[in-house]
């Protein structure tokens, strides 16, 4: 992948990316590597190491996955190699343990720039895992229309769950004093007090018809389903959305995914590309 000067603009995408005349523009780095057999791009979007893997018969339109967190963790089950299959770009920017604070989304919206210059669809799937449930609602309800389905594997819905450890999970202190120096939170009741969890911002999502599927461990004591998937589930059900939940009687928090990620790939095809057929 080759880098050029932002003057240059009529370039293809993944022989370059284009760089936007902004304050956030994609930063060339000379690197490429393997991931899952895919081809990988590296570069730097407002200060945050990122990349972007090609598919090898890209579907018309460009249609994109971003893993928000975790793009490591139990990848065959989560879906991204096989929509990286059927022709999505898959996508990630690094930005800690942040659990999609403010300063997180404004990383995510530099990056989403990127990838619009690039030329990526307007609308992308996210990819929730665990806290990354938490970075993945957070922008998606500031920027509903660009985003067609959000995928939650084992999510955070509500901070108060995870890493608060307020209702029946385990919690996880150092975290929960970290999200707060994050958020910049007075203190904890001012944290206890925050309407902005996945739970609290459904609406837009609805509204703009955010096609919603999560997997569930059952028996999940870090992230409980009872509060938050299963909150979630109801709520957007009221509000008009489309959600499916798939469950896994037995299961903990790990492993994340799911043997066969088919049904969770069919209904991102469904959802974020309707005319490609599988």
């Amino acid at each position: 992948m080759k880098f050029f000067h932002p003057s240059i603009c009529l370039i293809p995408l993944m022989s370059a990316l284009l760089l936007p005349a902004t304050n956030h523009a994609a930063e060339p780095v000379d690197k490429t590597d393997t991931w899952h057999g895919f081809t990988r791009h590296h570069f730097v979007v407002d200060g945050c190491q990122a990349w972007l893997v090609e598919p090898k018969n890209p579907l018309p339109g460009k249609p994109w996955s971003w893993c928000m967190e975790f793009p490591d963790a139990f990848t065959d089950r989560c879906a991204a190699p096989a929509l990286l299959k059927k022709g999505f770009y898959h996508a990630h920017i690094v930005v800690g343990n942040t659990f999609g604070c403010p300063a997180a989304v404004k990383h995510f919206n530099a990056f989403y720039d990127a990838m619009q210059a690039s030329g990526l669809a307007k609308k992308t799937v996210l990819i929730g895992i665990s806290r990354g449930g938490l970075y993945a609602y957070r922008w998606a309800s500031e920027n509903p229309d660009k985003v067609s389905v959000i995928y939650g594997d084992a999510p955070v819905c509500d901070f108060k769950s995870w890493p608060g450890g307020k209702g029946k999970g385990r919690g996880g202190r150092g975290d929960w004093n970290a999200l707060q120096k994050h958020y910049g939170f007075a203190n904890e009741a001012a944290a206890l007090a925050y309407r902005g969890n996945p739970v609290d911002v459904l609406e837009p999502l609805a509204k703009a018809k955010v096609a919603l599927i999560h997997v569930v461990g059952d028996a999940d004591d870090v992230v409980p389903p009872a509060e938050n998937t299963t909150l979630v589930e109801e709520r957007y059900r009221k509000l008009g959305g489309k959600i499916q939940v798939i469950h896994k009687p037995g299961v903990g928090h790990h492993p994340h995914g799911v043997d066969d990620p088919a049904p969770v790939v069919k209904f991102i095809l469904d959802h974020a590309a309707p005319s490609v057929p599988h």
